[in-house]
């Protein structure tokens, strides 16, 4: 089964997501382990998630 593609702007609401919840400059391999590689604290990584998931229905929903 192919991975479906998303649009650019849940590409752009996920890079917002990692910035806000995660503190992440990009979501970009940037080939370096200090910069591809964080540590993170799990209520950090839950809000995240959820913000996420959120996102996701919010434009299910939308879609219908």
């Amino acid at each position: 089964m192919a991975k479906p593609i998303l649009s650019e702007a849940a590409q752009q609401e996920l890079l917002r997501i990692a910035r806000e919840h995660l503190f992440l400059e990009t979501l970009e391999t940037r080939k370096h382990g200090s910069l591809d590689f964080k540590e993170q604290a799990v209520w950090c990584i839950r809000d995240a998630l959820e913000a996420a998931y959120l996102a996701g229905m919010v434009d299910h929903h939308r879609s219908e």
